[in-house]
């Protein structure tokens, strides 16, 4: 099996890379292709899920990642839904959205922040911070003032997908838009 994945910004790219190599092992394929945020990945897919209805092999699946941000999130999914569905290529896609941004899968796994920045408190237990798809304000502007808290200077986020993506559990993590996420995965590479 191989998947595709369509996702907004280079960071997802940067942190899928390494996260779905620990996940899918050796046996199946993927390759991320990033786009110039969520607006430009929209205005997109219909064009590029025409072009892979050309030549997509039955082994071949198409994932769809984007950040809610501050969208609704039912209605988020369902304007991608009705692209897909123009395309005929619904029983192929997996949309998901990653609650609010992908940042919130990082505070979903206080572990895995804590071996890459280890001056940082768990903080899972503070008001605002239980749950981390709840996390109000642009989780990445949260996890910038967190680092930068602890003493960490002003880093790309580009870098912290690098550097966080070895170290993230599925088993562990906190974030039900993260969980939800891999579970698609997994059932999509079982189809």
């Amino acid at each position: 099996m191989h998947l595709e994945l369509l996702v907004e910004e280079l960071s997802a790219k940067i942190f899928l890379d390494i996260f779905l190599s620990k996940l899918l092992g050796n046996e199946h394929t993927f390759k991320v292709h990033s786009f110039a945020g969520k607006n430009r990945l929209i205005s997109k897919l219909e064009q590029r899920l025409r072009a892979y209805k050309h030549w997509l092999p039955n082994n071949y699946k198409i994932v769809i990642l984007v950040d809610q941000d501050n969208d609704d999130c039912i209605e988020l999914k369902q304007k991608l839904k009705y692209i897909v569905e123009r395309t005929s290529l619904s029983n192929s896609v997996l949309i998901r959205i990653a609650i609010e941004e992908l940042e919130a899968w990082y505070f979903g796994d206080m572990e895995a922040l804590q071996k890459v920045y280890p001056k940082l408190p768990n903080i899972t237990r503070r008001r605002g911070y239980r749950n981390p798809d709840e996390i109000k304000g642009g989780t990445w502007e949260a996890l910038d003032r967190f680092l930068q808290e602890y003493g960490y200077s002003k880093l790309s986020k580009l870098k912290i997908a690098e550097l966080i993506a070895p170290h993230i559990h599925l088993e562990r993590n906190k974030s039900h838009s993260f969980r939800v996420f891999c579970e698609g995965i997994r059932k999509l590479m079982k189809s």
